[in-house]
């Protein structure tokens, strides 16, 4: 596990965090397949790991995390790009901004799911990734009140208008691929 050391005194490290250098590999290149992708939106950044990530493959990467503490802490691993404090349910950036967002096992913790998942497609102009912990008790993660089913998120993406979603399978993580 390559969890980070923060500077800024964040010293519990969300499930982001947790994920292994490998597993973000994997996860990057799933969400690259399919469409020539020149600019991505790291929605819920926490450290910044899929940001450092998708910038390494030299795309335009901008970033958003609702807590303070976690933009202050990304903010050294991704310099020079744009990142800014916001939750998922108000995206502060225009319609169609970037050609992929990509939310890392954030959608779980948010308020609105529904909210939340039409704001993704609204700034997405080919299609929205969402890394999500399988609906299954495990020892670690989110206890399995707290994980979407994949109907569920199916569901919600239907009702944001998304005419086609893919579910990929991961070690113990699942991607959504949500098309527009």
């Amino acid at each position: 596990m390559n969890d980070r050391v923060y500077n800024s005194g964040v010293d519990q490290l969300r499930s982001s965090e947790r994920v292994s250098r490998l597993e973000v590999t994997s996860v990057v290149d799933n969400c690259l397949v399919g469409y020539n992708i020149a600019s991505v939106l790291d929605v819920g950044t926490g450290s910044g790991l899929f940001a450092e990530e998708f910038g390494k493959r030299g795309l335009k990467i901008a970033a958003i995390d609702s807590s303070p503490e976690m933009v202050t802490a990304s903010q050294k691993y991704l310099s020079g790009f744009e990142i800014r404090e916001a939750s998922a349910e108000k995206i502060p950036f225009g319609d169609n901004s970037f050609d992929l967002v990509f939310m890392g096992l954030v959608l779980h913790e948010v308020n609105d799911y529904a909210q939340s998942i039409k704001e993704l497609y609204r700034v997405a102009i080919k299609e929205v990734s969402i890394l999500e912990w399988e609906y299954k008790e495990e020892d670690f993660g989110p206890p399995l009140e707290h994980r979407l089913k994949n109907s569920f998120i199916q569901e919600i993406a239907e009702e944001a208008g998304f005419r086609n979603v893919v579910v990929i399978k991961l070690t113990s993580l699942v991607l959504y691929k949500l098309y527009k």
